[in-house]
Formats: C-alpha cells, sequence, structure tokens
C-alpha cells in the first residue's frame, strides 16, 4: 500500500512539471518557428517580430523593410596640411607651408630686421630713426596676425670693448626695441627679451662698417 501511493505521489509531482516544460517547449518552438522563417512564399524575405530584416535564400530583403545603415564613421583629417587636426583648427585654409601655432592660425615668420640700417650709436641703447621704422613695420605685421605669436627680441654689440659690459649692452637694447614696440600695441605678454653680446656677429667686427652693422637688434616669432 505504501509503494502505490508512493507512485502516485511521484506521478503528481511531475506532472506540473511536464506541463511546464511542454509549454515553454510549444513557445520556443513558436519563437524558433518565427525566427527561421526566410521566405514569403514569393522569394521576398520577411520581416520578423522583433523588426528585424530576413532575405530569402537567394532572394531579396521585404520591399516595407528598410535595413539601418552603417554610421559614417568621422575621419578627423589635416584639410589645409599645416599639421593641426581639423577638429582643433580654429584658422582653416592656412596657405600650405605656412607657420602656424597650437591652434592652426598663421603666425609671421621671423622679422628681419634691416641690418645694413644704422641701428644704434656706439656704446648706446638709444633707438635712432632707422631702427623705429623697421620696428614700426614690425608692430604693423604682428598686429595684424591672428596667431598670438610669441616675440623674441635679441639685441647684439660689436666687439668693442669688455664681453661682460657688452653683454649688459645687448640687454638693454632689446629692452628698448621691446619697450618701442609695446608703445605701438604689442602686448609685453608676447615679448622676451634676450642679450647675446658681443658673441653673434653678423659682420666683420674689424671694420668700422662691420662693427655698425653688428650694434642691432633681431626679432624671432614662435
Amino acid at each position: 500500500m505504501f509503494e502505490t501511493a508512493g507512485k502516485k505521489k511521484i506521478a503528481a509531482v511531475l506532472a506540473p512539471v511536464g506541463l511546464v516544460f511542454g509549454l515553454a517547449a510549444g513557445s520556443a518552438m513558436a519563437d524558433a518557428h518565427e525566427e527561421f522563417v526566410t521566405s514569403a512564399g514569393d522569394g521576398t524575405g520577411v520581416t520578423t517580430r522583433y523588426g528585424e530584416c530576413v532575405k530569402a535564400i537567394g532572394g531579396t530583403a521585404p520591399a516595407n523593410c528598410v535595413e539601418p545603415k552603417p554610421e559614417p564613421m568621422m575621419v578627423d583629417g589635416d584639410a589645409d596640411g599645416d599639421g593641426v587636426k581639423d577638429s582643433m583648427d580654429k584658422c582653416p585654409g592656412t596657405p600650405r607651408g605656412a607657420k602656424v601655432n597650437s591652434n592652426g592660425c598663421e603666425i609671421i615668420a621671423d622679422l628681419t630686421i634691416q641690418t645694413t640700417a644704422d641701428h644704434f650709436d656706439f656704446d648706446s641703447a638709444t633707438l635712432k630713426p632707422a631702427m623705429m621704422s623697421e620696428l614700426d613695420d614690425a608692430a604693423r605685421q604682428i598686429n595684424a596676425s591672428k596667431g598670438n605669436e610669441m616675440l623674441e627680441i635679441i639685441g647684439h654689440t660689436d666687439s668693442t670693448g669688455p664681453a661682460d659690459y657688452n653683454q649688459g649692452l645687448s640687454e638693454r637694447r632689446a629692452q628698448a626695441a621691446a619697450d618701442y614696440l609695446a608703445g605701438k600695441g604689442v602686448a609685453a605678454s608676447q615679448m622676451t627679451v634676450k642679450g647675446m653680446g658681443e658673441a653673434s656677429p653678423a659682420h666683420d667686427n674689424s671694420t668700422r662698417e662691420g662693427r655698425s652693422m653688428n650694434r642691432r637688434v633681431e626679432l624671432r616669432t614662435k
């Protein structure tokens, strides 16, 4: 009697389990049926209930199903070839070979101060008219530039006198030029001054003319 009751109990437990399994299997088969349908019967594909486009084997996608196009890849190029990526370039279209800053804006090349002009008297840091004229032109270029360039002003002397004295004189000449440019609207924060003393002659110090041309100031941009 105990054995018979036990078998009935086991059967009672298995019955609901079998029912659940049967329902799950039926659902899975239904889903599988819908997922694996690949033809609408006329050679075209179908759209699943999930909105997916399914092509028929050897056929086409359904006419009313628009397959999403892949997102275009954004390529961050350098259209003007200035070395600054287009996404960072605040001045696109700069001329090829132009010197630019980190924002891609053109900065003026090193400014040439005419060294044949009479810039300074011997043992003097006072700007002469020819030097002022050169600096006026430099100020116009700097103020018109979009590059916010830094300007290095370098003073020089001839070889007459002690080297230590000439070093100080070259620094005073550079500062005189910087002060003049500041008076023409060039921001002091854009300028640095440096003296080279007699160490970098541009002309022959053995002649009077050469020494005169070595008493000079140079401007460099960066």
